[in-house]
């Protein structure tokens, strides 16, 4: 078998792909991310690279294998027209995310983690539910509902290409990330931001995300940098904090479904 810390499924062979689906842990992730402009200083690649990487993080603390993870995402209404941002169709997104779970458990892995770094929660529980009516046991996760006000690391709630993705870069990719154009971005909505949940913030009553409404102004009318936020506070010390959070908490989830569900067992979801 591989030697490796981690285990990615295009660089297996097959008789590896499926002695380790039989004999060390069924388990699979799927990061997923996205083509979306981080502003000046940050790659369009950001949340691609994000969810790459801390899945090899998880992965090495967990023995589980990593699903190919798929550059493309799909995106709120107001992230499309917008210059470096490819989006998918929910549609095709959704089909997308369904068909490489239902692929992947045909060589014998039987729990999947989609581990999202972008706001892509309009399909990702579409996908969820149709792969649940199919009998396949699926999480959904997204990386900054582990954050949870983390306010003793951020001066501010995760907003985009800021003081909180642009931390991360600097921890899991800093040879991408130019701080010397770092700024200071813009951002309004239709209604008052009170009402409104930050990625990572701890919801009060009466507050929405994004993909709830069409609230959000559209940011290729509204940025004129393409950041929401301050990213000249970054810091690969705030970055290493909350990868290293997200992926503690992942790991949890991985290891109560170790013990719940041994290698070979799937989940009663049908």
């Amino acid at each position: 078998m591989n030697d490796k810390k981690y285990l990615w499924w295009h660089e297996q062979t097959l008789p590896e792909l499926t002695h380790f689906a039989k004999e060390v842990s069924d388990i699979a992730i799927l990061p997923i991310g996205a083509i979306e402009q981080h502003g000046p200083h940050s790659p369009i690649g950001v949340d691609a690279f994000n969810a790459k990487g801390m899945a090899e993080l998880i992965a090495q603390k967990t023995d589980v294998m990593l699903l190919p993870w798929v550059w493309y995402g799909s995106h709120p209404y107001h992230h499309w027209y917008m210059p470096g941002t490819i989006p998918l169709s929910y549609d095709t997104h959704i089909a997308m995310l369904v068909d490489i779970i239902q692929g992947a458990s045909i060589s014998g892995f039987n729990k999947f983690i989609i581990l999202s770094a972008h706001g892509q929660v309009s399909t990702t529980l579409v996908a969820v539910h149709k792969l649940g009516l199919a009998g396949h046991f699926t999480l959904s996760m997204h990386w900054y509902d582990f954050l949870r006000d983390d306010k003793d690391v951020l001066t501010d709630y995760m907003w985009h290409a800021e003081e909180a993705e642009t931390s991360v870069g600097l921890y899991l990719y800093p040879q991408y990330i130019d701080m010397s154009k770092a700024d200071k971005g813009g951002g309004s909505a239709l209604i008052d931001k009170r009402f409104i949940i930050a990625p990572g913030q701890m919801p009060k009553p009466g507050m929405m995300y994004h993909f709830e409404g069409t609230f959000a102004r559209p940011e290729y009318k509204e940025l004129e940098n393409g950041i929401i936020g301050d990213a000249t506070k970054a810091t690969r010390e705030k970055g290493e904090k909350m990868v290293t959070r997200v992926v503690d908490h992942v790991v949890d989830i991985i290891e109560d479904i170790k013990q719940r569900w041994p290698v070979g067992t799937k989940p009663p979801v049908k």
